[in-house]
Parts: C-alpha cells; sequence; structure tokens
C-alpha cells in the first residue's frame, strides 16, 4: 500500500464519515458498522479478474479516522464463484464483491464508495436513481449480477450512482477520480433534503 494511496482514500472516507454516510449507530442497522470506500491500485493493465484495489476492512465503518491497519487489498474477484483473493492486516468490506464487480465492467473507473443515506435512499425514485433488485442481498453474486444489469445503460454509467433495492439505505457512487464519485453523492444529497423541505428535484 502506498502513503500516497492511503492519504487521498482517507481524506474522502473522512468526508464521508463526518457526513455521516459511513459509521456506526446503535440505532442503525444492528449497531453494525456501515459503509466502505474503495480505490484501484496499479497495475492499472491487470487482467479483468485481477484489477486489484484497495479496499477499507469489513466492521471499520464507526471508526472515525483509518490507518494503513485498516485496509485490504484485493488481487482478485471472482464473482460467479463467490471468491475474493486479498491481502492485508484486515478482511476486506463484504462488500468487496460490489467494487469488484464495477472494476470488471468499466476498467476506466478508479473510485467505488458504499454508503448509507436515508435521505437518498428513501427518495431514490423521485431522484430517478436506478436500483437493484429488492431479492439481491448485499456481498453476493446476485448483487454483482444486478451490477452489471444496470451498468449495461448508459445513463447508468452517465450519472455514476444507484440504489441498492434490498440493502436498507444502501446507495452506490463510483468514478474515474474520487471527486467525481463524492460530488455524485454530495448532489444527490442536497437534492434529498431539498425533497425533504418540500422543493422540486
Amino acid at each position: 500500500m502506498s502513503g500516497e494511496a492511503i492519504a487521498e482514500i482517507n481524506a474522502w472516507r473522512k468526508v464521508l464519515f463526518l457526513l455521516r454516510l459511513t459509521g456506526r449507530d446503535p440505532e442503525r442497522y444492528d449497531g453494525l458498522g456501515y459503509g466502505n470506500i474503495s480505490c484501484r491500485v496499479a497495475p492499472f493493465s491487470a487482467p479483468e479478474k485481477g484489477r486489484p484495489f484497495l479496499v477499507s476492512g469489513t466492521q471499520t465503518g464507526g471508526i472515525a479516522v483509518l490507518g494503513a491497519e485498516h485496509y485490504a487489498t484485493v488481487l482478485e474477484c471472482d464473482i460467479d464463484h463467490n471468491r475474493v483473493v486479498a491481502e492485508g492486516p484486515v478482511r476486506p468490506s463484504s462488500e468487496a464483491l460490489t467494487h469488484g464487480a464495477l472494476y470488471q465492467i468499466d476498467p476506466s473507473l478508479r473510485w467505488v464508495m458504499h454508503v448509507h443515506s436515508p435521505e437518498i435512499w428513501r427518495n431514490a425514485d423521485r431522484l430517478g436513481l436506478p436500483a437493484t433488485r429488492k431479492d439481491a442481498a448485499y456481498g453476493t453474486p446476485e448483487m454483482a449480477g444486478e451490477v452489471r444489469r444496470l451498468m449495461a445503460d448508459d445513463v447508468v454509467r452517465r450519472e455514476s450512482i444507484f440504489a441498492m433495492g434490498g440493502h436498507e439505505d444502501g446507495l452506490v457512487a463510483f468514478g474515474v477520480s474520487a471527486e467525481g464519485a463524492g460530488t455524485v453523492l454530495l448532489r444527490h444529497l442536497a437534492r434529498a433534503f431539498q425533497l425533504q423541505s418540500g422543493g422540486n428535484s
């Protein structure tokens, strides 16, 4: 893990934490940590199933500031066989397959942010967000299959965000840069707040 990669991913992860898009709340999700973030790392010319990425570890959502010890490097994702090969001091997020699916589908992607926002998720229809099927559980090959289905639509690729229909408050934003993925989330969060206050989208 390069220090530069850790610094950039930590900076954006802190933004998500301060906005409570990632975290841990005893009143939500049975008290479990939620949200994770990843970024592609070299070699960027790696074959489809072996495109490595750095991802926050499982159940690190409630930690305010992550260190290198809280990240894993995923070396390979075999979606069809529900298999993730990773190295590092912590197990990768249970959403690693979803992240891996996006990187496999579009080699230009460099960032994926999985967050939880009741405001955006509950207004997904009004915001025009595409969504995965409600019966596709998170972290499964079925969810990865739903990602493939959604990413076949140019509109989804352009908007760079989708809701997880069966994963309460779950959203995924992605982009070729951290700024791109993060800005998509902020824009939709602002629009959701506007809807809640009685404004139009």
